[in-house]
């Protein structure tokens, strides 16, 4: 496929990263996981490198408020990468058309939900700001800066007092106001940590997670949210 030359350590990862580079949870054998799949979408915008992520509506009943890749689960007859780039077109407005993809990263298991999650990676050169294409599901999309990422600045260890975990995690948004951690601030830390852009931080400072935030995870069955993380 075609792209820049800093994408080169992205397209490589994903004939050398394992499971257990992502997470401690794989999917037991003779198990009967719901299947999903999510687009790691890689771009290039107005600052330069960037990675799509969105920001789920704040009214949900399951994780308000949550950033995330953009994803949901594999309808019947679909293949990952058809599921991961039809969930983007409808939560992202983002043409599965204008999207190269580059494979896929191994499937991840989140055991409150079991559910078995296949990241599918993508490069697309469109420069266009994203807006939610569902404003029911979706609150705000962001092309989120790779520098921003790789900025010790604005990474955190994300912890609530109350349920014993801590996660990795990073602030972004225009404001670095909005957080990323849980399952997929943990496979964002472990994959930039794997191609090479930036180490792990256990010493970042420490982000409480809004209430908010956890509000309907217990009804959703999810108690456990940063399973990739820990």
């Amino acid at each position: 496929m075609t792209g820049p030359s800093w994408f080169a350590p992205v397209i490589a990862a994903t004939r050398t990263i394992t499971a257990d580079d992502l997470t401690r949870f794989t999917v037991p054998p003779g198990s009967e996981p719901r299947r999903s799949a999510v687009l790691m979408l890689f771009g290039e915008g107005a600052q330069g490198p960037d990675l799509v992520l969105t920001e789920r509506n704040h009214t949900m009943r399951s994780h308000p408020g949550q950033v995330s890749f953009p994803g949901g689960s594999i309808d019947p007859g679909e293949s990952a990468a058809q599921a991961a780039l039809r969930e983007a077109e409808e939560e992202a407005g983002i043409d599965p058309l204008s999207v190269e993809l580059a494979g896929h990263l191994p499937e991840l298991w989140l055991p409150p939900s079991n559910c078995a999650v296949t990241p599918v990676l993508g490069w697309w050169s469109d420069p266009r700001e994203l807006i939610p294409a569902s404003v029911e599901e979706v609150h705000a999309v962001y092309r989120v800066p790779i520098a921003d990422l790789v900025d010790p600045a604005h990474r955190i260890t994300v912890t609530s007092p109350s349920r014993g975990w801590r996660s990795p995690g990073f602030m972004i948004g225009p404001d670095k106001d909005v957080i990323l951690w849980g399952f997929t601030g943990g496979v964002v830390e472990r994959f930039l940590t794997h191609v090479g852009w930036i180490d792990p931080m256990p010493d970042a400072p420490e982000v409480e997670l809004p209430a908010y935030m956890l509000a309907g995870s217990e009804r959703a069955g999810q108690r456990d949210l940063p399973e990739v993380s820990e």
